[in-house]
């Protein structure tokens, strides 16, 4: 069974290159536009995911609330995240939010997936 990556993100461009991208190494991924639709799709989730990937800067709700959520459920609050974002303060921001690591935008391939490899290898 393929490991699962849940990627949080509200630029369907950037959504859709990571989504291709993990897909085509073996991942199996869902897509979330936004924190408040992540949290539905994961509250009806039956097999959730090893590994989400956050956009901070979203519309509806923001990576900073979905996070608190997140870590609010008993069910998958301890999923690891790494944060995705284009802001110079992400050291800061990773460690604010409890994020396992960070990729910086514009992302780059071999740095997604290295930080992807590190926290769920494909079996």
């Amino acid at each position: 069974m393929s490991k699962r990556i849940f990627v949080v993100e509200d630029d369907e461009d950037i959504a859709r290159n990571i989504v291709d991208l993990l897909e085509a190494e073996g991942y199996t991924v869902e897509h979330a536009c936004d924190g408040k639709v992540a949290l539905e799709k994961l509250r009806a989730c039956r097999n959730l995911p090893d590994l989400i990937l956050l956009d901070l800067m979203m519309p509806t709700m923001d990576g900073f609330r979905f996070r608190q959520e997140q870590e609010s459920d008993p069910r998958f609050g301890a999923i690891p995240v790494v944060v995705m974002t284009a802001d110079g303060h992400i050291e800061a921001k990773k460690q604010k939010i409890g994020a396992k690591a960070f990729v910086r935008k514009p992302i780059d391939i071999d740095t997604i997936l290295g930080v992807v490899e590190r926290f769920v290898a494909v079996n």
